[in-house]
């Protein structure tokens, strides 16, 4: 058990929040799942009930737990955090976390611009693009599905990449160096095909970033990014 080899200098309402977060990350208790009573947990560490409350009380602030009035105590849905203060490959974001990433392709080909694509990339409609749509996961939990249309002039071996093994966003930052980005954010209910593949409900809430990047002065990518919106979260800072 988790407390028994915690550091005897530990305070003791720290150990048992541990305890309680060792049980989640290990994947013993998930999303949803009902966690000890307070009572419990009290006969658990010997402890009296004001310090398991602290414990409790403090997870349940920090968003790890969630209380419903007359039911017990149970673990909150996660919410995966991505910074806007500067453009973050997932995958680094995943990892320092100290979860998992991987990534599902689900379509990469070439296809004429459309007149609004056409429009943002300033070119002629019909201009030939690469096409991605590419689902990304933490701990295998899809966290966003991200699909980016991309310029041939900046990134001509766009198709032959293995985006599975590495971002569309690690090879554009290498081949096609960031001059320039445009975002906006909407919460959106998901389309029928976007919820298949997030394995969430239909219409369910989405945050969703529009980015658009420019590089060697032409317009590079531009990618709309599709999050569960009750496991995500954009945070940032200025100053």
């Amino acid at each position: 058990m988790n407390e028994q080899s915690a550091p005897a200098t530990t305070p003791i309402f720290q150990r048992i929040k541990d305890y309680l977060v060792g049980e989640i990350a290990s994947g013993r208790w998930k999303e949803g799942d009902l966690v000890p009573s307070e009572q419990a947990l009290v006969r658990q560490f010997g402890v009296s009930r004001m310090t398991v409350n602290r414990a409790v009380r403090e997870l349940t602030a920090e968003q790890v737990l969630t209380r419903r009035q007359g039911s017990g105590t149970y673990v909150a849905p996660q919410k995966y955090q991505a910074t806007l203060v500067e453009i973050r490959n997932i995958a680094d974001e995943v990892r320092a976390r100290g979860h998992r990433h991987r990534s599902a392709m689900h379509l990469l080909e070439g296809a004429p611009a459309s007149e609004a694509l056409a429009l943002q990339f300033e070119l002629a409609q019909e201009s030939p693009l690469f096409h991605s749509l590419i689902v990304h996961f933490e701990n295998d939990v899809p966290i966003q599905l991200e699909d980016r249309w991309v310029n041939p002039a900046c990134a001509p071996d766009y198709l032959a990449q293995d985006f599975n093994t590495i971002t569309p966003n690690e090879h554009l930052m290498a081949v096609a160096p960031l001059q320039g980005a445009t975002y906006a954010i909407e919460a959106l209910g998901a389309p029928r095909e976007v919820a298949e593949l997030l394995a969430i409900d239909a219409r369910e809430p989405c945050l969703v970033l529009k980015r658009k990047t420019s590089s060697g002065g032409r317009v590079a990518s531009i990618v709309t990014m599709w999050h569960p919106g009750r496991l995500y979260q954009f945070t940032g800072s200025v100053g």
